[in-house]
């Protein structure tokens, strides 16, 4: 009799408890749907209707745009994405689009000058132009998309890129390595999308010019106060290494005079000795001694390479650089070690220890040859050898 009563008494219990789990579904669960109570975007923030901007080829050059954020009633996750139109366009089809900082879930956006003359191009403003397209935002959450109810216009210099970049550049001309013969032209790196760099001798007063090929009848490049041209020449004031960086995209370059590199000794923070240029890119040091410094723990053999280099066509201070490691080690490389251990990245601050490779046992003391490749066609890299 007290084992049924307590067995009716746990029953009741049980049943109770799933009542009150199953109204508690019930009351949160909405029938199955999706809570999509969703509003537009209210206000367009910044930048104000009418702005005009001027795009700069930096790479720090930004656009600050941002809006209100949206009511939401009761909460849950707002999406949002920036669309940029023709002013003809209803947003129907936009010309771009694109996700909010924080991936999506922030009221704003910061576009690089180089993404905003991008989207300034499938606005249909052609190079160098001036142009007014508009932008606006679209919110949304679950499967709910709401357009703002503003449209901003913005006015846009687009930079003096180029629609067709080239996807292969070559250093040619009287002045360059190769001389006038298009088979020996110097191949530049392509580092991304129509953005290109090259190590190259120059000779000074005599022209040389850029070209998409080697055979047949390739476009010609060449640069400007700053800027990419089409057919033409340049030249540079004097004889030597130069570090050239061009960008299609933006139709911006650059030249830096490389005054030497060096190899540089961690231990005693001390570099050894040069890498003369040999050519197409190839800095070599032949038959170097490296004596290991003897340390209470062992022998040091760590070291790096030191490029000194003066910017805005050697016109400004020679500054020095750092070339180190790709990826990043701390043990000694045997002769079954990747190729990857020898990759090179260039670096703008300097330092004593960091980013160092080790060399070999079999090199303490002895002659051997020291060499960069800073070459096209592969990561940049080097090789030590006897």
């Amino acid at each position: 009799m007290i084992g049924d009563c307590r067995m009716k008494s746990i029953c009741i219990k049980l049943t109770m408890i799933a009542f009150c789990v199953l109204s508690f579904i019930a009351c949160n669960d909405n029938m199955g749907e999706t809570d999509a109570r969703l509003s537009d975007v209210k206000t367009l923030i910044e930048p104000l209707s009418g702005r005009s901007i001027t795009l700069e080829p930096a790479a720090s050059a930004e656009i600050y745009f941002e809006w209100d954020y949206v009511d939401v009633n009761e909460g849950g996750a707002v999406v949002y994405q920036i669309a940029f139109d023709k002013m003809e366009g209803d947003f129907s089809a936009p010309a771009y689009m694109m996700s909010s900082d924080n991936n999506g879930f922030n009221n704003s956006v910061k576009i690089t000058h180089k993404q905003m003359n991008k989207i300034a191009g499938m606005a249909g403003i052609k190079a160098s132009d001036t142009g007014t397209f508009k932008w606006t935002v679209f919110s949304s959450k679950g499967t709910k998309i709401v357009k703002s109810g503003q449209e901003n216009t913005i006015t846009i210099t687009r930079l003096a890129g180029f629609e067709d970049v080239p996807i292969d550049l070559y250093v040619t001309g009287e002045g360059s390595e190769g001389g006038t013969d298009l088979s020996k032209a110097h191949k530049t790196k392509a580092v991304a999308g129509g953005e290109f760099e090259v190590y190259t001798k120059l000779t000074g007063g005599k022209p040389f010019y850029f070209t998409d090929g080697i055979t047949g009848s390739p476009r010609h490049f060449y640069t400007s106060e700053g800027l990419v041209k089409e057919n033409g020449t340049s030249t540079v004031p004097a004889d030597g290494v130069y570090r050239i960086t061009l960008d299609f995209n933006t139709g911006a370059c650059t030249y830096a005079l490389v005054t030497r590199i060096m190899f540089y000794f961690c231990p005693d923070n001390a570099r050894l000795f040069e890498l003369p240029y040999e050519g197409y890119g190839i800095f070599r040091a032949k038959g170097q001694i490296v004596t290991f410094k003897q340390e209470s723990w062992g022998r040091d053999e760590r070291y790096k390479f030191r490029m000194f280099m003066k910017e805005n066509g050697g016109a400004d201070e020679e500054k020095e650089w750092e070339w180190a490691t790709l990826n990043s080690t701390d043990s000694r490389p045997t002769s079954t070690s990747p190729e990857s251990y020898y990759y090179l990245r260039l670096l703008g601050a300097t330092s004593q220890w960091d980013n160092k490779w080790k060399l070999m046992a079999d090199f303490d003391g002895v002659p051997a040859d020291y060499t960069l490749y800073l070459q096209a066609d592969g990561p940049y890299t080097h090789s030590i050898t006897k």
